[in-house]
């Protein structure tokens, strides 16, 4: 791969207590979102988060607190890129965001169903913003999915009973 193909589809490992993850961005269609993310990958912020809500046949969310609980800084939000044409299927990788469109900062979901009402225009006109997807570890993904979950306020009951944490994230050469 030349470094341009590369830098225009960079490579993400997500090493989880569960396994390996390995995620392919698209920062031709997505190139805020995806300089974003791998921004906070060199940074190291995803070491030691945790996927702090799981629902199986729905998505795996992870990129915000640590195994305590306790939530990381981030820096400011990002642009809502989810009118890009990317689509919230199976194995697809998107940014995690509060009601308000252009609130995503680092917390990020892996889809673990095909999620069409997450696709732009959504249900807020908006849509939540794929830019990516998994290319290996998807048997991973399904054992994080089929993970216990109980009751951990204030997050609710989608919290892994044991913790499924991101020990590493590197950007692949």
């Amino acid at each position: 791969m030349s470094s341009a193909s590369a830098s225009e589809a960079p490579r993400v490992k997500l090493e989880t207590s569960l396994g390996d993850i390995v995620l392919q961005l698209d920062a031709e269609k997505a190139p805020l979102t995806v300089a974003n993310f791998t921004q906070y990958v060199k940074d190291g912020h995803y070491d030691g988060v945790v996927f702090h809500r799981v629902i199986k046949g729905f998505m795996i969310q992870g990129g915000g607190y640590d195994e305590k609980m306790k939530e990381r800084s981030t820096r400011a939000s990002i642009q809502n890129e989810a009118k890009n044409g990317l689509k919230n299927v199976r194995g697809s990788v998107a940014m995690a965001r509060t009601s308000a469109p252009h609130s995503a900062s680092a917390q990020f979901f892996i889809n673990h169903g095909d999620n069409s009402f997450l696709d732009y225009p959504g249900q807020d006109g908006w849509g939540y913003a794929v830019f990516g997807n998994v290319v290996e570890g998807m048997d991973v993904v399904e054992k994080i999915a089929n993970t216990p979950t109980g009751d951990a306020p204030p997050f609710g009951r989608d919290v892994p009973v044991t913790a499924v944490v991101i020990k590493k994230a590197t950007l692949l050469p």
